[in-house]
């Protein structure tokens, strides 16, 4: 700690990254990062755009981007906003849209950074605890005026990291519910097995999607992330955007989000791939005695009940095999493992065996 911070640093409990070790024939199954590389016209649209125009400033507007997303979900430009991965979205949302004097919920169990903008942006919160199965009760966010009044909700479909999803009905109950406030669903994962509230963007005004680049495109390497709702709410964004930085995205970024967005079947192709090798190491796992919790994302959550998962955690390390481990009351015998790639999942089935053993 230095005496040249001011009080907000000093008592700053930051996000932690999942771990990015430098040792050789690692299996990284830690961080949700994408088995199979990005789409081949990523990589030449990058390469195109590597030349003297890197001389000047990328468009501050990201226009040609946002064309591009919104056709793909049918709303126009003026409901897409992006930014430098969909941390810096969600830092801009909690700024723009979730800072009232009300505090803003979200689960007790859920992405670990939501706490950590409160606490740099000096936003109240409350969690609301996930149910005996580790899901969201729905009903715990349909009655929150009066003493309960809240200044926003924001949870992730599927949820992280228990990579449970809702429905598409049950995520419009809680939006029509609260129509006072905006509700912001965090879609990182959405695109491996749960529905999409952005079909419901153009009748409540008060509904922000978040997606990324990172996960389903291959992407997290680029850092691209958008938001999508009311054109009222975007911008929102771009006043806080354009008062911290005009130019969040590069050129190469810029070029090969757009790839990507552009390029559906080869991202059809790939994420149905992840699917099935999801479904491959989960009934493995089973087979092992881990008790594994149905999973819409790219990522299991699993326990074995006759071993520590911090200690199993530890032995996969030792295989050359990460996991992710929480030590987080509720969720501390739990796993959170990467689907990577059949061969990955068949050394880690391997590993757990022996580890077993």
């Amino acid at each position: 700690m230095s005496r040249y911070w001011n009080s907000l640093v000093a008592k700053l409990d930051p996000y932690v990254p999942g771990e990015q070790p430098r040792i050789q024939n690692l299996i990284k199954l830690n961080t949700n990062e994408h088995p199979y590389g990005p789409s081949p016209k990523v990589i030449e649209a990058i390469q195109a755009h590597t030349n003297d125009s890197l001389r000047l400033y990328p468009d501050p507007t990201a226009l040609e981007l946002r064309q591009a997303i919104g056709k793909r979900f049918h709303l126009s430009p003026e409901q897409v906003f992006v930014g430098n991965g969909s941390d810096e979205v969600l830092a801009h949302v909690f700024h723009a849209l979730l800072k009232h004097e009300a505090p803003v919920l979200f689960p007790d169990i859920t992405y670990s950074f939501y706490p950590v903008y409160c606490g740099l942006y000096e936003i109240q919160f409350k969690t609301v605890p996930l149910d005996d199965d580790l899901k969201i009760c729905v009903d715990d966010y349909l009655h929150l005026k009066g003493d309960r009044r809240v200044g926003g909700i924001i949870f992730p479909n599927p949820n992280a990291p228990t990579g449970a999803a809702h429905s598409l009905d049950a995520v419009e109950k809680i939006i029509a519910a609260n129509q006072d406030v905006v509700v912001v669903v965090d879609e990182a994962y959405v695109d491996f097995g749960a529905q999409s509230a952005v079909s419901l963007i153009n009748k409540y005004p008060n509904l922000l999607v978040v997606h990324t680049l990172s996960k389903s495109r291959s992407l997290a390497g680029l850092r691209v992330g958008y938001a999508m709702g009311h054109a009222d709410l975007i911008q929102g964004l771009d006043r806080v955007k354009n008062s911290f930085n005009s130019y969040p995205l590069d050129r190469l970024a810029l070029a090969g989000a757009t790839a990507a967005i552009e390029d559906q079947s080869y991202f059809e192709q790939t994420r149905d791939a992840v699917v099935r090798t999801r479904g491959v190491m989960t009934k493995g796992l089973e087979q092992l005695g881990f008790q594994v919790l149905p999973s819409a994302a790219n990522f299991i959550f699993a326990k074995h009940p006759a071993r520590d998962g911090a200690e199993f955690a530890a032995a996969l390390r030792e295989k050359n095999i990460i996991v992710r481990h929480f030590k987080k009351e509720r969720i501390d015998q739990y796993l959170r493992i990467t689907v990577g790639t059949d061969d990955d999942c068949s050394k880690l089935l391997e590993a757990c065996k022996l580890i077993l053993s």
